[in-house]
């Protein structure tokens, strides 16, 4: 049976590796697959460059060493002949001999030594070969000297009762194995940077048509609800694209669909309203003659006629935003005389307005209707959930104009700020006045909705003179531009009109 501590250290080592994963996942796709390439790369380039180093240095070695071996068999066979005729001294023997570079002869004979350099010499031969050789068996040893690898090779000459070695050099072979070893590094380097590269480049071309449906699908969260991409040849991706393309045609066919229902009730909607608004007009005509039970009725009807009258115009506004159909008419006015103007008319003039010095003289273009619109919607919200507006005031925060409507309500909690502007949303403290049967949840989404056509922002925050909320709306001093073209989102995004030419050629 496993221990507890055995669960814990699994548990751990899984939670280590999941952490591992996470923090590769926070690298993007096209640095992932980079990545990817590159370590490859570095893992093949390391094992070829190694598989060849054991290669060429197993060569170099061996071919040093047999080179080194042949040689010092012909120089033992010259000095056996040379000791056999007595011809001359056993040290001039050795300094007669024809060695390669860095190889140095020793002779022992007699119980003598002898070598060409007083540096080379017995003990610098290790022991155990000159046992071996000296009890009648050629060897062949590698050793260290100096920090240096040196071959030790011993022949035994029983003839003349001497023993040959000769001490080879192996640095020439240390050094060019260095040399290789360098250049195997630096090609394992420029392979690494290599298939990074690659992977950079082969990521973009394969990823490019994902960078496409990603441009389309912003351009569609921006409300250009007839952008889709091209096809393309590729089996594999080409899936995807169309996916893509379908679920916007759906997408598309959706909004619009709903946006012709509410339009198409509102404007169904009109006709009774009209009507109903007319009879309530007649009957307030004859008020007086009523009883006091059919005016309190009265009173009540004509109430509910005007806030339905009032939703029918809200969701006609709406309408006109979803179907692309909301036009600026911009009219240079003085802000601070358009805002005075437009409390006014929300409130009867009873709600103070005050206006900063820069503010006063400032002129911006705007249109006027969303204008006086925006403001009598934000006094209208704080007359229904706030017991009344306190406070507007008009100011000038680089050089953006900035209009805030106050109240001594309850506020907006944080996690509803956004919320409030969606439309039929209200916040938690609204939602619980449902029963009052006052507002829609349309005043705030419309406020959004043209101030964004203006180019500004709406937003609500604390009252920061007490408890309560401020509605701010944030206008720019510059007029905005209507574009005349769609912005170009690149060759793979096209009109949903162009999609069908465009598999009609790829077909053919």
């Amino acid at each position: 049976m496993t221990t507890s501590a055995e669960h814990l250290t699994v548990a751990q080592a899984r939670r280590r590796a999941v952490l591992r994963a996470r923090g590769f996942m926070r690298f993007g796709l096209r640095s992932r697959v980079a990545i990817a390439f590159a370590l490859g790369a570095f893992i093949l380039s390391v094992l070829l460059s190694v598989v060849a180093y054991g290669l060429v240095r197993g060569n170099l070695v061996s071919e040093r060493e047999s080179a080194a071996t042949r040689q010092a068999f012909l120089n033992a066979r010259v000095v056996r002949d040379q000791l056999r005729g007595q011809s001359q001294p056993e040290q001039a023997v050795l300094d007669g001999l024809e060695s390669p570079t860095g190889a140095s002869p020793v002779l022992l004979r007699n119980g003598q030594w002898f070598a060409v350099t007083s540096e080379r010499g017995k003990q610098q031969l290790p022991q155990s070969l000159r046992d071996i050789v000296i009890a009648g068996h050629p060897a062949r040893m590698r050793f260290s000297l100096d920090k240096h690898a040196q071959l030790g090779i011993g022949v035994p000459l029983p003839g003349v009762k001497a023993a040959y070695f000769e001490i080879a050099s192996l640095e020439d072979t240390e050094k060019a194995l260095g040399s290789i070893g360098i250049s195997l590094a630096a090609a394992a380097v420029v392979t690494t940077i290599a298939g990074a590269f690659l992977g950079t480049w082969a990521s973009r071309r394969v990823l490019r048509p994902l960078s496409h449906v990603s441009s389309a699908a912003v351009a569609i969260a921006g409300g250009r609800l007839d952008t889709r991409v091209a096809p393309i040849a590729d089996p594999d991706l080409g899936t995807l694209v169309n996916s893509f393309n379908d679920m916007a045609s759906a997408l598309q066919e959706r909004i619009e669909r709903d946006a012709r229902f509410a339009s198409d009730v509102s404007h169904e909607l009109r006709s009774p309203l009209t009507t109903l608004t007319t009879s309530v007009s007649v009957l307030e005509a004859r008020r007086d003659e009523l009883p006091e039970r059919a005016q309190a009725a009265l009173d009540l009807l004509s109430a509910d006629v005007q806030r339905f009258s009032a939703m029918v115009e809200d969701l006609l506004e709406i309408s006109r935003f979803d179907a692309g159909a909301a036009r600026l008419h911009l009219e240079t006015v003085r802000i601070s005389e358009l805002v005075l103007q437009a409390v006014a008319a929300s409130s009867g003039g009873d709600i103070p307005v005050t206006i900063s010095a820069d503010a006063a003289a400032c002129t911006v273009a705007v249109d006027k209707r969303r204008l006086v619109r925006v403001i009598a919607n934000l006094i209208g919200n704080a007359d229904r959930h706030a017991g009344g507006c306190t406070l507007v005031n008009v100011e000038l925060v680089d050089h953006d104009v900035r209009i805030g409507v106050e109240d001594e309500g309850p506020g907006v909690d944080e996690t509803d700020r956004e919320r409030v502007f969606e439309r039929f949303a209200r916040g938690s403290e609204a939602a619980g006045r449902r029963g009052s049967g006052e507002g829609v949840g349309l005043g705030l989404a419309l406020v959004r909705e043209h101030v964004n056509l203006h180019g500004g922002r709406a937003w609500v925050e604390d009252r920061p003179s007490g408890p309560g909320a401020r509605f701010v709306v944030e206008l720019p001093t510059v007029a905005p531009e209507e574009p005349e073209e769609p912005e170009d989102l690149g060759p793979a995004a096209v009109l949903a009109t162009d999609l069908e030419a465009l598999d009609g050629e790829a077909s053919e």
